[in-house]
């Protein structure tokens, strides 16, 4: 029984000591190795072996890319507007001894540097080319994060704008002055329409008047024409001015009998005779 316990006291000490000397690391990680409290080595994924009770892992990191969510956050730009930002950052550590050992929470610190890397850029753009500008903002914030994050071990793979809108204040501000702008065009543009409306009113009396003046002026040369060709023809003969004057005055009664207003229409007994008065006058 004695010779059993032993047997069995050395079988755990043996798993023991096995255990704290092989170990195994999965794919897409590395372990970083301590030796009596200080860093000694790290381990890439599959088997390895460690000196038991005196070497420790201390911390596992992973080598996948990371993703970091970037908390929202409200950022001033240059003209003084309210705006509401966040960001996503996607890391890589390329050594994880300079990540455990250069910073005490390269997540947090990374976040903290991307936070103030973006009301830093943000800030120093108005408000419509910062809304515009996602592109701009996303390669200044890389390049200025890289450097930092280069010193702890870690890349910056990518770093991308979720969202960029006003504040809701600001938001409602710009609803307002959108409307106040769209009214003011519609105003513009009524008065614009009243405006050639009335120039086109005024070009078409212009041209009427014009096109009278110019009918008068034909209706006064074919007046001078008649009279030319009349005074050629009767040639100072009494009979022709006679009868072309009886016309007209027989066409002036008639007119005059057929207006609604006449009661009475009284013809001259001798109507030559009349026509001659009319002559000697």
């Amino acid at each position: 029984m004695e010779g059993l316990s032993i047997v069995v006291t050395m079988a755990i000490v043996a798993i023991v000591v096995l255990t704290n000397t092989v170990k195994i690391v999965p794919q897409g990680s590395k372990h970083i190795v301590q030796r009596l409290g200080k860093y000694h080595a790290t381990m890439n994924p599959g088997l390895n072996w460690v000196v038991p009770f005196i070497d420790k892992v201390a911390f596992k990191v992973t080598t996948k890319d990371i993703v970091l969510d970037i908390p929202s956050q409200e950022v001033i730009t240059q003209d003084n507007a309210v705006i509401i930002a966040n960001a996503v950052a996607y890391i890589n550590i390329v050594s994880p001894e300079k990540a455990v050992y250069g910073v005490e929470n390269y997540t947090i610190a990374i976040q903290n540097l991307v936070q103030t890397g973006l009301r830093a850029i943000v800030g120093e753009m108005s408000l419509d080319s910062a809304l515009s500008s996602r592109d701009q903002i996303k390669a200044k914030l890389k390049m200025s994060i890289s450097d930092d994050i280069s010193d702890w071990g870690i890349t910056m793979k990518t770093v991308e704008i979720q969202d960029i809108n006003p504040s809701p204040t600001m938001q409602h501000a710009m609803e307002e002055q959108a409307a106040a702008e769209r009214q003011r065009r519609a105003v513009v543009t009524r008065a614009e329409g009243e405006k050639q409306a009335a120039i086109l009113e005024a070009d078409g009396r212009l041209e009427a008047s014009r096109r009278d003046a110019q009918a008068e002026v034909v209706l006064a040369k074919a007046s001078a024409a008649a009279i030319e060709v009349v005074t050629d023809s009767i040639k100072g003969e009494e009979l022709p001015v006679t009868f072309l004057l009886g016309e007209k005055y027989i066409q002036a009664i008639q007119a005059l009998a057929s207006s609604s207003n006449a009661k009475t229409v009284v013809f001259p007994a001798d109507l030559p005779e009349a026509v001659r008065g009319i002559l000697s006058r």
